[in-house]
């Protein structure tokens, strides 16, 4: 059994600061290890000489900001998506509690499994127009930006283009989450202790291992959504997909037949290789965010620790902590004006 955690002690908003935060940090640090990974999976010539060579080529091809393409739309996609994807895990896992407010382990990754389609669905045209930007060339644009990428797809490929592919994130979610599973399953028999124990770091081990099992896993149903959003009748090469293909199941038999099955893991090396420094940064980001918020509501005495400040029931929540505050001081003002009417 598991519990659903958080930390009560910071606002709603300065939780989905924090989280907003420290993705957007981590995303753009590892852009380049992104950049590779998508012109990998979608074909484009940078991908034809290995993982190593692609930073060349591209660099090459088109210098330093060429590692940032897409990052914009790839930070922006995450305040709604984390919004959206916390609204609907609440609602799920709520739904699945006792009367304990427990929840099964295989029940809680479900509810994050479908919370992230649904917070999927409602962000996957910035996905779409991330993966245009990054497999065009810079220096020769077809979209500047991210608003002119979801207007130009929208009038010359129509509304169903910015959720082409978008099957996939579904089904690349039964895997994901099944990845997810046998890890958390057995970090116990990992660290011969139960997970209430758990340290941070032990913590961060355990995400970067969850994810890059459920990834890998999930991994194929990914590379074939990033053909689907890439390939457009429209684009130079039509979008440098090393493949043309009219469906989804069309797209798997071209892949695996032009290419092997393997390729449908292509660019799995820079996606492994971006898990542990991913989320290294979101965890250490998250953190130092999380303190200066908690500094801010008074729970902890200095930004830099986790040093409590005396006195304090941490037990309570930010508005309960400003209205005792707020009663202390009151009081204590009373009593002082008291004390000096008393001397007069």
């Amino acid at each position: 059994m598991a519990t659903v955690k958080r930390d009560d002690r910071l606002t709603r908003s300065q939780s989905f600061v924090c989280v907003g935060f420290a993705g957007f940090f981590s995303k753009t640090v590892t852009s380049p290890l992104e950049v590779v990974k998508i012109k990998s999976q979608v074909g484009t010539f940078h991908s034809k000489r290995g993982f190593w060579q692609s930073f060349l080529i591209i660099y090459q091809n088109e210098g330093l900001r060429g590692f940032w393409k897409g990052n914009l739309a790839s930070c922006l996609r995450l305040f709604p998506y984390n919004a959206v994807h916390l609204a609907t895990y609440r609602k799920i896992v709520h739904l699945h509690m006792d009367e304990l407010g427990f929840i099964s382990q295989w029940r809680a990754i479900f509810a994050g499994g479908l919370a992230g389609v649904v917070a999927a669905l409602a962000t996957y045209p910035l996905e779409v127009a991330e993966t245009r930007l990054i497999i065009q060339n810079c220096r020769q644009p077809t979209y500047i930006g991210v608003a002119h990428s979801l207007s130009k797809i929208y009038k010359n490929e129509g509304l169903l283009a910015l959720y082409r592919g978008f099957s996939l994130t579904v089904l690349g979610a039964v895997p994901f989450s099944v990845g997810c599973y046998a890890v958390y399953m057995n970090l116990d028999k990992l660290w011969q202790e139960p997970p209430v124990r758990f340290t941070p770091l032990q913590n961060l081990i355990n995400g970067c291992l969850a994810a890059g099992v459920a990834q890998t896993l999930s991994y194929p149903f990914e590379t074939v959504k990033r053909k689907m959003q890439a390939q457009s009748a429209r684009l130079p090469h039509f979008g440098g997909v090393d493949v043309h293909f009219t469906g989804m199941i069309d797209c798997f038999i071209q892949v695996i037949k032009h290419n092997g099955v393997l390729s449908l893991w292509n660019g799995l090396t820079a996606n492994t290789i971006k898990i542990v420094p991913y989320f290294g940064l979101l965890f250490t980001c998250f953190e130092m965010c999380k303190q200066v918020c908690l500094y801010r509501n008074g729970y902890i005495i200095s930004p830099l620790s986790y040093k409590l400040t005396p006195g304090v029931d941490q037990s309570l929540g930010p508005n309960e902590l400003e209205e005792v505050k707020r009663h202390l001081k009151n009081r204590n003002f009373g009593s002082g004006d008291s004390s000096l009417r008393n001397r007069w």
